[in-house]
């Protein structure tokens, strides 16, 4: 939901500093970020397509940046980042209606991730590698990735590549009424199934001139598995109740372009186009818009606005709508067509000396945005970044 935050891509000077560097291990930074989520709707694909989608989340992640250069002058970049979300939502808690509460009407996922880079500055080249996990009450997720990247000689350009997996396992926890017992297992004790995830991205940026720069990026990502979820709901035209159905693979293909430009000293343009195509029949278009003015210095205001269409898989209907004679299903208006717009503002201090003068206290970032659905669906998020450096 939340990537409207794009980063400038930095200009790299074309002489690398050669002159010696501390070996020690020394700290960067650090990025504490904080946000809150709301959303509401009527198209929940718990309960088939219909009911509520009302949905709260808190989000808190810390990202701690260290450094140090080895004996040979590359510079060797670690980060660990630990984040908790806590989320309530009105359509878990009917996956079983009978319930005061069930056991998915709240929960807390905790994830935590770490990542090496090794940058070797003469020869333009890094690369790097990185593990991360999830976990929540009913999906369990582990990941790694790899990297390279490669800069031009005049430093102007960087071709990069990355490989990522991720192994997952989910709980199958189905509607109440579908529910059976296996011998030996208790009520609560359910059985999981895996869903594999893997990807390859690569990229090309490039510096124009001092005023503009682009980047082209492509993805192919895999996915092998039970790609749906156990407590969606389907209900057919005769009235009868099913779990969504969605074939065990997935091929999808995003392309982007992204573009950035420097009118002065004030102003700054970012553009990000992306085409999205998969094997399930969805065809999405994004276009998103942002422009940096700086107030002062170390004042500035970051409107933004995001538009997004696509097409509905091959298998979605709505309630009602569905017949045994369909071999997949799924009623997650998700997976619906719909288009959206995604709106809001940012605002973010980063005075010399410090923010409310505290010295390590670099920089401070809030940041509001509105999301709106065709489908009847709304949100709200609002978050808060502190780096101190």
């Amino acid at each position: 939901m939340y990537i409207t935050v794009l980063a400038a891509f930095s200009q790299t000077a074309k002489q690398p500093d050669t002159a010696y560097k501390s070996r020690k291990l020394s700290f960067e930074e650090v990025n504490l970020v904080s946000s809150y989520y709301s959303q509401d709707g009527n198209h929940a694909a718990v309960t088939g397509g219909l009911g509520s989608e009302k949905l709260t989340d808190i989000s808190n992640t810390i990202d701690l940046k260290l450094s140090r250069y080895d004996s040979k002058n590359r510079k060797h970049s670690f980060s660990s980042e630990i984040g908790i979300d806590h989320y309530t939502s009105a359509s878990s808690d009917k996956i079983d209606p009978k319930t005061l509460s069930s056991a998915s009407h709240a929960d807390t996922r905790f994830y935590p991730s770490l990542n090496w880079t090794m940058e070797n500055e003469l020869k333009g080249t890094t690369i790097g590698a990185g593990l991360s996990a999830s976990t929540e009450f009913d999906y369990q997720s582990f990941g790694a990735n790899i990297s390279f990247a490669k800069k031009t000689n005049d430093k102007n350009g960087e071709f990069s590549a990355k490989a990522q997996g991720y192994l997952d396992k989910v709980s199958l926890i189905y509607p109440i009424e579908l529910r059976t017992i296996a011998p030996g297992r208790g009520e609560n004790n359910y059985a999981t199934t895996s869903r594999k995830t893997f990807s390859g991205s690569l990229s090309w940026s490039q510096i124009i001139n001092k005023q503009f720069q682009l980047m082209l990026e492509g993805e192919v990502v895999y996915q092998q598995g039970y790609l749906g979820l156990p407590f969606h709901r389907v209900y057919f035209k005769d009235n009868s109740v099913h779990v969504e159905n969605l074939p065990s693979t997935r091929l999808k293909i995003p392309l982007g372009l992204r573009a950035n430009y420097f009118i002065g000293d004030k102003f700054i343009l970012r553009a990000w186009l992306r085409n999205y195509h998969d094997d399930w029949g969805i065809n999405s278009n994004a276009l998103q818009l942002e422009t940096v003015f700086k107030v002062t210095p170390f004042l500035s205001l970051t409107p933004f606005y995001r538009f997004y269409k696509q097409s509905a898989v091959d298998y979605f209907a709505p309630y009602l709508a569905h017949t045994a004679a369909e071999t997949f299903y799924t009623s997650n208006y998700d997976l619906s067509q719909f288009s959206s717009d995604f709106y809001g503002v940012g605002f973010r201090i980063a005075p010399p000396g410090g923010v409310l003068k505290m010295q390590h206290l670099n920089a401070l970032e809030l940041r509001y945005g509105h999301y709106q659905k065709t489908t009847d669906m709304n949100a709200n998020i609002i978050s808060l970044n502190l780096k101190f450096k």
